[in-house]
């Protein structure tokens, strides 16, 4: 339930869910979220688009559609202003492509730029996703690989080729639209987007929220190409190392390496939607999610009773 005392507060902070929601009536509901961040790639339009589809993802997770945004701009007064158009531009192609009109935004004198959206979305209040109804025996579905933090990291390093982001840049750039159709139209028990704390962080909020716990098969987890070879190597941003530190609530087969743990918390951005769905309904998501032609539909464990937010990562199913 929210810590706000006003009944039109449906979402706040409390749940950790992705976004805040606000009633206006019976069959409206505001969606809000706001996200940005510095580079994550050398191209200045990626980085536009990537930071614009991480902003959406959050409006998706709600089951919510987006109405218009408002852009968040931080930049150096040494940089060209024209890298900013390519960002701009960037932007504007996924917005477009998202139906989201872009009304105006705010820009400061910054160190090091920044990019990002404050999205407004709507939603039937009976028909949003939240990350607070998972149930035991639902069946965990990600729809999106891991592995761009990582990545980003790699390219940060030099480690890694421009040309060797093209999977994860086609991955960032793809919007969860089709993922939240998918799951109001099938019917999912929660949801939510897998973004800074990773998979098992993103995994364990929605477990608090709907007081239950699960089992997380890692070896059906979808990676990202060169990922687990870069974090075998040592090459995991600092959030990774951050995500794997504060998790208290994980239990990891003995059998998992340094590397299968950093790739199961490895800080995504605009990562895929993580749908609890009903073991009934199991068949009609991947169905759903394969029409809307999402980059992966991956069974990757299931929800159990247990002490909330506890999570079991093991090789395979018993």
């Amino acid at each position: 339930m929210p810590t706000i005392a006003d009944p039109r507060v449906l979402i706040d902070a409390a749940t950790k869910d992705d976004a805040a929601v606000f009633v206006l009536s019976p069959d409206r509901a505001l969606v809000a979220t706001v996200d940005f961040f510095t580079p994550i790639v050398d191209n200045p339009a990626a980085w536009g688009a990537i930071a614009v589809a991480n902003a959406l993802s959050d409006i998706y997770a709600m089951g919510a559609t987006p109405l218009f945004g408002l852009n968040l701009v931080g930049w150096p007064r040494d940089l060209p202003f024209e890298v900013l158009g390519e960002v701009l531009r960037g932007a504007a192609e996924v917005t477009e492509r998202a139906g989201c009109l872009v009304l105006g935004g705010h820009s400061i004198d910054a160190v090091e730029p920044t990019f990002g959206m404050a999205v407004i979305g709507e939603v039937h209040p009976d028909r949003m996703l939240t990350n607070a109804g998972a149930c035991a025996g639902d069946i965990l579905v990600l729809t999106k690989p891991l592995g761009t933090g990582i990545l980003a990291t790699a390219l940060k390093r030099d480690a890694l080729l421009e040309g060797g982001m093209a999977d994860a840049v086609r991955s960032m750039t793809t919007l969860n639209d089709g993922a939240a159709r998918a799951a109001l139209r099938v019917g999912v028990s929660a949801a939510t987007d897998v973004t800074g704390f990773g998979l098992l962080g993103h995994l364990g909020n929605m477990l608090e929220a709907s007081k239950v716990a699960a089992e997380v098969y890692f070896d059906r987890v979808p990676i990202l190409p060169h990922a687990r070879s870069l974090a075998a190597r040592g090459v995991v941003p600092g959030g990774t190392e951050r995500n794997l530190e504060a998790l208290q609530h994980v239990e990891w087969a003995p059998e998992l390496s340094a590397t299968d743990r950093y790739l199961c918390v490895d800080a995504q951005t605009s990562g895929g939607l993580l749908l609890a769905v009903p073991y009934e309904n199991e068949a009609a998501l991947l169905a759903a999610l394969q029409e809307e032609q999402t980059p992966v539909a991956a069974v990757i464990g299931r929800i159990k009773g247990g002490p909330a937010g506890h999570v079991r990562v093991i090789r395979q199913p018993g």
